[in-house]
């Protein structure tokens, strides 16, 4: 395959492609934001709860 070739390829391949709308980009953007924070918040959660049995039980700070 020669490198002309190829870029007709990507070419063809890319005029298939569906683009979002602008209205559609922002309502995922908004989801992946709130999805993220929602993660975040879990992790948080469940590391302070981690920490605060191993205070409990071992003595274990992070000074």
């Amino acid at each position: 395959m020669t490198s002309r070739e190829y870029w007709k390829g990507v070419r063809t391949e890319m005029s298939k492609v569906v683009w979002p709308t602008r209205k559609e980009l922002g309502a995922f953007t908004v989801v992946v934001i709130c999805t993220c924070a929602v993660f975040a918040l879990g992790f948080w959660a469940v590391d302070s709860g981690f920490l605060a049995i191993l205070k409990a039980i071992l003595g274990v700070t992070l000074s």
